[in-house]
């Protein structure tokens, strides 16, 4: 390689020269990337890759608006629908507790809180809501509040932050106003006012074989928090449907049919699925 300079003062270039072995050299380094290249990329689209597996969750799609939920979270959701539909509450009440629960405990059944507060709803057995055992029993939970919220006057008009607060006393009252938009996206799927709005996933047990569906044990539980099971109109059946799926995991339910339709427990499939033999007048479980 030489290197030609102009005269101090003036602009200067480089003239480079490179040797045929050098030129050969770079060529043969160019050929050995792109061969590598080539072969990792045939190897890669080969091999299938290992992804880390899905957890089981929820999501719920009414009118636009999706929210994803923890099987506790559904669960949860789904029995405080089915007590306020025993006590023939309207869904304002269910929009009320929702967001209550939201706020105190993110729908989970908690076994602690702030001094002795537990449960979905944060109560206070030194305040007369009950024992602990019962407060963290969601049904009795949920039946205490609705018990509590009736007696307010004129709940279904106030704002929600002060219906919640005669209810709950706590120290932070208006923050349960924040909750009403997610509480009204669940209120309208776990009523049964929408349907099919309630979809889950629930990763395939290790056992063999798989273990049989729990479905005479999982009406039992519906009854306790619903009362009777007979399905008297198409919003009735939704509710009992959108329970029974946020159960499925809890019980060994594959599939859930109502009206029609037809959930099962696989990822490829988009919400439910039309077709079965399922009725407006049983929701059927397997």
């Amino acid at each position: 390689m030489a290197t030609e300079l102009i005269r101090p003062g003036r602009f200067f270039r480089v003239r480079l020269r490179f040797s045929r072995g050098v030129i050969t050299i770079a060529i043969i380094m160019v050929v050995l990337a792109v061969a590598i290249s080539v072969g990792l990329y045939h190897l890669l689209k080969k091999t299938t890759p290992l992804a880390a597996p899905e957890e089981a969750h929820c999501t719920v799609r009414t009118s636009g608006s999706e929210l994803y939920l923890d099987p506790e979270q559904a669960q949860i959701s789904a029995t405080i629908a089915a007590v306020a539909a025993r006590r023939q509450l309207p869904e304002r009440a269910v929009v009320i507790a929702y967001a209550t629960a939201l706020q105190e405990s993110k729908l989970h059944n908690l076994d602690w809180g702030d001094r002795d507060s537990v449960g979905v709803f944060q109560q206070r057995e030194s305040q007369g809501w009950g024992a602990k055992k019962q407060l963290m029993d969601p049904v009795y939970a949920t039946n205490k509040f609705f018990a509590a919220l009736v007696k307010v006057k004129n709940y279904r008009k106030v704002p929600l932050a002060e219906a919640a607060q005669a209810v709950q006393r706590s120290a932070g009252g208006y923050a349960y106003a924040q909750h009403e938009g997610d509480a009204k996206i669940l209120a309208a799927a776990f009523t049964g006012r929408v349907p099919q709005a309630v979809h889950c996933w629930y990763p395939p047990g290790k056992k063999t074989p798989a273990p049989q569906p729990r479905t005479e044990e999982a009406r039992k539980q519906l009854a306790r928090a619903l009362g009777s099971t007979a399905i008297t109109s198409k919003k009735r059946g939704w509710l009992i449907a959108a329970w029974s799926v946020a159960h499925a995991e809890k019980y060994a339910l594959r599939h859930v049919g109502y009206a029609g339709a037809t959930w099962s427990n696989d990822m490829q499939l988009e919400g439910w699925q039309q077709g079965g033999k399922s009725t407006a007048t049983r929701v059927e479980l397997s």
